[in-house]
């Protein structure tokens, strides 16, 4: 019951958050709205309607609601983003007291390492919407005018910024597999060919536009993850066969097989005359 209080306790203090964050973001709307909407402005198409109209960027409702219905939904994403990190801390704050001190190190290294890759992945696809709405705009050529609404343009938007936020944990998947010895560094090196692969295929998969610039830049900077996490695995197993070395006995336990019993030692216990 005091775990299920304490439960109780945090998923309010986070929906208390997240709940302010939300109607902050939605009397903020239209600066948020702004931010999202430049990436469209700064397409070739766009730029062209803005010069036949004199008018300014704007994008099309279809429905007497849908105005409504985007500004709800940008204010919750704005406010989930926003109030992130209050309900990570009582996240982390519920399940750390249940690790051990060293667990703790590992568990807030790796939450830190993916949120930051999380946040870094939406700002590097926030860069990269104009080049893919570029193509998507202009494929069917001159003969064919995109009037792009709210409703499908935030759509895009959003699954582009997730795409890429979940795209860039992928080093910290691999590290994870690391660490618990699952996914060594000769291994990953192995494994270069394979992942090469794989990674092209899963960007082509993600990436909403399927356009070749957006492709490429998912998958070259994953593969140039990859390429940090067989460094880190590297430097980190030699620091572990350092550490081993020096131990009394590791070099005979290195040459013990995976069925056979390593010896204890026998010493003299302190509290015995």
């Amino acid at each position: 019951m005091e775990h299920l209080r304490e439960l109780r306790n945090r998923l309010g203090w986070s929906l208390l958050a997240l709940l302010v964050c939300v109607v902050v973001a939605f009397f903020l709307r239209e600066q948020v709205f702004d931010v999202l909407k430049r990436p469209y402005c700064q397409t070739e198409v766009a730029r062209a309607a803005l010069a036949s109209s004199g008018d300014q960027c704007q994008l099309y409702a279809f429905g007497p609601f849908e105005q409504f219905a985007v500004s709800l939904r940008v204010s919750f994403i704005a406010g989930v983003l926003a109030s992130s990190p209050v309900w990570l801390y009582q996240l982390g704050a519920f399940i750390t007291p249940a690790l051990h001190r060293k667990e703790r190190r590992y568990a807030a290294a790796f939450l830190g390492a993916a949120l930051l890759l999380f946040v870094t992945g939406c700002v590097f696809a926030y860069f990269t919407i104009s080049r893919g709405l570029e193509f998507l705009l202009s494929v069917g050529g001159d003969g064919i005018v995109t009037l792009p609404s709210i409703q499908s343009y935030l759509s895009f938007v959003t699954l582009t910024l997730l795409a890429f936020g979940i795209a860039f944990l992928f080093p910290v998947i691999v590290l994870f597999l690391n660490f618990v010895g699952l996914f060594p560094a000769a291994v990953m090196r192995r494994w270069r060919r394979g992942m090469i692969v794989g990674i092209a295929v899963a960007s082509a998969v993600l990436t909403p536009s399927q356009d070749p610039f957006t492709f490429m830049a998912m998958a070259l900077p994953l593969y140039g993850l990859y390429e940090i996490c067989i460094l880190i695995a590297r430097l980190r197993d030699r620091a572990t066969r350092r550490r081993r070395a020096v131990e009394p006995g590791a070099q005979d336990l290195e040459r013990l097989g995976d069925d056979e019993t390593s010896y204890v030692e026998d010493r003299p216990s302190p509290l015995q005359p």
